[in-house]
């Protein structure tokens, strides 16, 4: 018997821009109030030089540090974001990571943020995939 919590699923955040991909990762980490061994939330955003870009490597690496066994679900702010990732899954990591790996169509800040709530009470990939993609038809506006 181990006494290591089970593997919950990580996060990534893709973007163009280093800063929106990191600022989302931090945002969501005090708002979600992540523990410690909670879900892994990864910002892969800009290029190597720090341009604006996306970079399949930086995708695959971001994958990897995230998975911890459940899969990893992928937050895109553009859709040459998705085409990075999309890449990275197919050419750039191990199969059996690949096959774990679901790309969210839910918006950047707000899939984010209920992957990382669902992820961090254990749910599924697919429960944390939908999640994310039913953040793109929440409405904001409630309680006006």
């Amino acid at each position: 018997m181990t006494d290591e919590p089970p593997a919950t699923v990580g996060i990534v955040v893709v973007s163009h821009s280093f800063e929106v991909a990191d600022a989302t990762v931090r945002l969501v980490a005090r708002l979600a109030n992540l523990a410690a061994d909670g879900p892994r939330l990864v910002a892969a955003g800009g290029l190597e030089d720090g341009s604006i870009g996306t970079d399949a490597t930086r995708i695959a690496d971001a994958l990897a540090a995230a998975d911890a066994g459940a899969g990893v679900v992928v937050l895109a702010d553009l859709g040459s974001a998705v085409l990075s990732t999309a890449t990275a899954v197919a050419e750039l990591i191990e199969p059996g990571l690949a096959s774990r790996v679901r790309i969210s169509g839910g918006p950047l800040v707000e899939g984010t943020f209920v992957a990382a709530v669902q992820a961090s009470a254990g749910d599924s990939l697919d429960s944390v995939l939908a999640a994310a993609d039913a953040a793109a038809s929440m409405n904001k506006l409630d309680g006006r």
